[in-house]
């Protein structure tokens, strides 16, 4: 039985167009993960099928009153909350239980005789239904989720102001996975996850008893939890059942069959129009040759298997920086408190190092002692004078009212729309994209048009903070080359070693006992 299903949908932005009768059926239990490039529509599809978004054509119905859980990484929080109230709130109502049961066993005490059975017997009765809805052993299953994506029990005291990006993202999604909805959307889970809790997060979901859908760029997570793949295509939903390796074989042997049948469609009509041309005008055969243009112009055309977006990442170098680049000595780095012992290392020109460490550790709040903008709480550090930074920042804002094309014009007033459309065509975002509001875009066309802003920074120290979360496998390929060919230095916070082994010379990590190299 299906517990999501969407029927001939078409849905699109402006003058694009990402869904044309499109159709898919969710079942019960299911366990799926939804595929396709950046800017296909994936984050827009899990934003229809929770309701987020209305399709233009056709519906999306869902079975009773099933619920579902949406991850949403930028959702609007309230700060001042602490993580314990923000998560025991999915157990509001047994906390409500709990008090009133507290309340009757203290009004036992002033009640007359005949109330007091009465009293009794109602707080006994909650105190079943706590026990049989497992109440008491609350804390001890938020504590495991919160240990299995790597956060200790001391954030649930800190308020949510106070957290990393990462943290915070950890955190919707352990409330996400606490409320056990009918069905989970989740959009880019893995983003914040280092390898072990990536593992944690996979074997929860493999004994999830309800339905998911996943979104994830972690191939080997995909492998992990997916029994069923929906990839988006050309406009369609394509469900291919089975495992993420069987998709990819039967991807590829259905893209040579689909550029087959346009290959010989396309033989088909050059032949048809040549019939047409030779015999539209004469008198025995004009009827056949206008037939056959009747033909043609009703045939349903196959459309050539989409080509790949290429990716022309680049950051160059105005003028080199000095000999020495930074200096850190003793530097104690966090907002209130001290975060970890005081950092020491030195950074010299045309280095390629990656800071590591567990989320929440202090990555991005180092990069951001380091370029001023919070102050640090101790020690010292000193940049060269001759050094001109380039920043990408990990959880930057785009303002959601404005188009990739006026961020870029914006930025760059003196460049003319042939270049503005040439440097975010070299990012992967076509004229359409280029023209779409940035709330409708996806997390990773977000990301391209953040890099194509960095491309004319023209820095000889480029910082990048997690530039790789939301970007597809081919882009981050292309981020990758640009990295090694990049004539600066570079100073890189990332948890993909994937990604930084071949980049970086050296890797400093952070831990409790401050630093290490």
């Amino acid at each position: 039985m299906s517990v999501i299903t969407v029927d001939n949908m078409s849905f699109g932005y402006q003058n694009e167009t990402l869904f044309k009768g499109a159709s898919m059926r969710l079942f019960e239990g299911e366990h799926a993960c939804l595929v396709g490039a950046n800017g296909s529509g994936k984050s827009t599809l899990m934003r229809l099928l929770n309701g987020d978004l209305k399709p233009d054509e056709g519906e999306i119905t869902m079975q009773g009153r099933k619920r579902i859980g949406y991850l949403d990484q930028y959702q609007t929080l309230d700060e001042s909350l602490k993580v314990k109230t923000y998560l025991h709130d999915v157990f509001a109502d047994l906390f409500d239980a709990e008090a009133k049961m507290e309340a009757l066993y203290e009004a036992v005490g002033t009640a007359s005789p005949e109330k007091q059975n009465k009293l009794l017997n109602r707080a006994s009765a909650i105190g079943e239904m706590l026990v049989e809805k497992d109440f008491y052993a609350i804390k001890s299953h938020v504590g495991s989720i919160i240990h299995g994506l790597g956060l200790t029990t001391d954030v649930l005291n800190q308020t949510i102001e106070t957290l990393s990006s990462g943290m915070r993202s950890k955190v919707i999604l352990a409330k996400l996975l606490l409320e056990k909805a009918d069905v989970l959307l989740l959009d880019e889970p893995t983003n914040f996850l280092d390898v072990a809790h990536i593992e944690w997060l996979a074997n929860f979901l493999n004994q999830y008893d309800k339905s998911f859908i996943v979104v994830s760029h972690h191939h080997d997570f995909l492998r992990k939890v997916a029994r069923t793949v929906y990839a988006i295509e050309s406009g369609e939903i394509i469900r291919y059942k089975g495992s993420y390796d069987n998709y990819l074989v039967l991807r590829e042997a259905r893209k040579v069959k689909q550029q087959q049948a346009y290959e010989n469609q396309q033989a088909f009509i050059e032949r048809t129009e040549t019939f047409i041309k030779k015999n539209i005008a004469k008198a025995k055969s004009s009827t056949r040759a206008k037939s056959r243009r009747k033909m043609l112009n009703k045939l349903k055309r196959v459309a050539p298997p989409k080509s790949t977006t290429t990716y022309k990442f680049n950051f160059p170098v105005k003028r080199p920086s000095g000999e020495d680049v930074l200096s850190i000595n003793n530097l104690e780095i966090g907002y209130d408190t001290v975060l970890i012992d005081p950092i020491s290392f030195e950074v010299k020109k045309g280095d390629k190092l990656v800071i590591t460490g567990k989320n929440g550790i202090g990555k991005s709040t180092l990069v951001k002692t380091l370029i001023q903008e919070i102050d640090a709480l101790g020690g010292q550090f000193q940049w060269s004078d001759t050094v001109s930074l380039s920043y990408f920042e990990q959880d930057s804002q785009l303002p959601g009212d404005k188009t990739p094309f006026e961020m870029i014009r914006e930025t760059y007033p003196d460049f003319d729309n042939q270049t503005i459309y040439a440097l975010l065509g070299a990012h992967g975002l076509d004229a359409s994209l280029a023209l779409r509001k940035l709330s409708t875009l996806s997390g990773g066309e977000k990301a391209k048009t953040r890099l194509a802003i960095l491309r004319h920074r023209l820095g000889n120290v480029l910082i990048a903070d997690e530039p790789t979360n939301h970007l597809d496998e081919q882009a981050k390929s292309a981020l990758k080359d640009a990295f090694i060919r990049y004539e600066g230095t570079l100073i890189l916070v990332s948890h993909e070693p994937s990604f930084y082994q071949d980049v970086c010379d050296y890797e400093i990590t952070l831990y409790n006992n401050g630093a290490d190299s």
